[in-house]
């Protein structure tokens, strides 16, 4: 068994405190099934990451989400160390972090993706670039962090200083209908789960405060959907490279399944989905984490 695992957690991301509530409950698993377990808050002091990480820890469990965390950086950087850490490497953790190139990634495997545009700030301030009703998106957060659905007829979704995300946005075709969401471990899918809300959609409250959303497991869907869905999970979990854990977000509109995109670092909180579908196949929190640990590589 390998010994000595540094957990890195918070960051300076938008995810910050999910990050710090996924990073504490893994750690504490960890302590429980026997490993020796340092958990790190994350700085922008790279050289103070570094001294934590030397000697170096047998592995690292990456309880980051967001940028700099999730989209390649820290991967980077313990590929260098040769240190061996969970979830997707460099590539894979990039490409997915990037909605557009995912999206194009997804399109190529034949995965049903929503159309889109990429505008500027100043084009969105200026007037709808699509027909209602559309989404706004980031081009690299997660966490549904800035997306807004703005509705046919509605006014435009944000003025200059209330979009603090770049200087470029996604523009999407909204699709009606169910949410659905599969977790893939090591390339299997495990379940679907249906997501409620009154949120309108999946957004970051809806995520992380209990009692804000409804699942079910398994979702309540004819079996030929159902099983499509599973087979594009883990297409999806194939085509961008991924290793581990991923989870994949879809809308089902009663004749199409799009993916919406896929998270190579999913929520490890106690309202996340991915612990929620390892029990529903017997697998506890404690045995996901160690098979997270047990699996750890790095692309050095």
């Amino acid at each position: 068994m390998t010994k000595n695992v540094v957990v890195l957690m918070g960051g300076w991301s938008a995810e910050r405190g999910v990050s710090l509530s996924s990073g504490a409950a893994c750690a504490k698993a960890l302590q429980n099934v026997g490993y020796t377990v340092t958990a790190l808050d994350v700085q922008r002091d790279i050289g103070a990451l570094l001294t934590h990480l030397y000697p170096a820890p047998n592995a690292v469990f990456n309880a980051l989400h967001g940028r700099w965390g999730e989209d390649g950086c820290v991967q980077g950087v313990l590929d260098i160390l040769k240190i061996p850490y969970t979830h997707s490497g460099l590539v894979a953790s990039a490409v997915a972090m990037d909605k557009p190139l995912a999206k194009c990634v997804f399109k190529d495997a034949g995965i049903p993706v929503a159309e889109h545009k990429i505008a500027t700030r100043e084009e969105v301030m200026a007037g709808h670039v699509m027909d209602g009703p559309y989404v706004i998106k980031p081009l690299n957060e997660g966490s549904s962090v800035g997306v807004h659905i703005v509705s046919d007829g509605a006014g435009l979704p944000f003025e200059h200083d209330d979009w603090p995300y770049g200087e470029r946005v996604m523009v999407e075709q909204f699709i009606p209908g169910r949410e659905l969401t599969v977790a893939v471990m090591g390339g299997k899918a495990m379940a679907v789960t249906e997501i409620d809300t009154s949120h309108g959609f999946y957004d970051y409250d809806a995520k992380y405060i209990n009692g804000e959303s409804a699942h079910t497991i398994p979702a309540d869907l004819p079996k030929a959907i159902y099983d499509e869905t599973m087979r594009l999970a883990e297409l999806a979990h194939d085509v961008l490279g991924c290793r581990g854990v991923s989870r994949s977000d879809f809308r089902f509109d009663g004749k199409t399944i799009y993916i919406l995109e896929t998270n190579t670092q999913p929520g490890m909180t106690p309202t996340s989905l991915v612990p929620e579908q390892a029990a529903h196949v017997g697998i506890s929190f404690e045995a996901l984490v160690k098979w997270m640990i047990d699996h750890a590589e790095c692309d050095a």
